[in-house]
């Protein structure tokens, strides 16, 4: 199963999803990474490791469509199977959704539905809840909705700052992220075979 991995940052999620093939307990090709701007570290860690990378810098693009254009075909010049969005900040267009319908697995720090957008841990931490954690899920048009793969929940300790629970829902969404890309590679080899 070929995937294209979407960062936008450090890459912590992408660095576990390189280690688990390194180890090949995760069997995938990772076939490229992508960055929405340069000098992420993600793209900088899938250089070390040897993958082909790419970046489509939206601040290149004068429209968001053109930018939208040029990520889909480039995303698709390499036939992924799935593309994982590991910490990419922006939001597709529908083309890009319709292109990989079910085909585009996104993680998020909070159990879904509850706690989308870009502050799912601090938005957590302020309603006061005692559980959150992390969901992984196909991405559609809206923000952080779509079918849910899988999830897992994280404790809200009382003396949790927004770094120390984001820390441990990071180590949980790592482990999930491997799980859920392991599954979908069993069942993607049982169609193809």
């Amino acid at each position: 199963m070929r995937i294209v991995v979407l960062v936008s940052g450090t890459g912590s999620n992408l660095q576990a999803v390189i280690d688990a093939v390194a180890k090949g307990s995760l069997p995938v090709e990772i076939a490229a990474v992508g960055a929405d701007r340069p000098g992420t570290y993600g793209v900088q860690r899938s250089a070390d490791a040897g993958l082909e990378t790419f970046e489509v810098n939206f601040k290149d693009f004068s429209t968001r469509t053109d930018w939208d254009a040029a990520l889909l075909r480039k995303v698709a010049s390499y036939a992924p199977d799935y593309v994982v969005s590991s910490g990419f900040m922006r939001i597709v267009a529908p083309g890009f959704i319709d292109a990989f319908e079910g085909r585009y697995v996104n993680t998020h720090p909070a159990l879904l539905p509850s706690f989308p957008g870009a502050h799912g841990v601090r938005d957590a931490m302020a309603y006061g809840v005692k559980v959150t954690g992390c969901t992984v899920h196909f991405a559609d048009a809206g923000v952080d909705t779509g079918p849910i793969i899988a999830q897992t929940p994280v404790e809200v300790f009382p003396e949790d700052t927004e770094d120390s629970l984001h820390g441990r829902i990071k180590v949980a969404e790592r482990e999930l992220l491997i799980k859920v890309l392991a599954d979908l590679a069993g069942r993607w080899d049982s169609v193809q075979a």
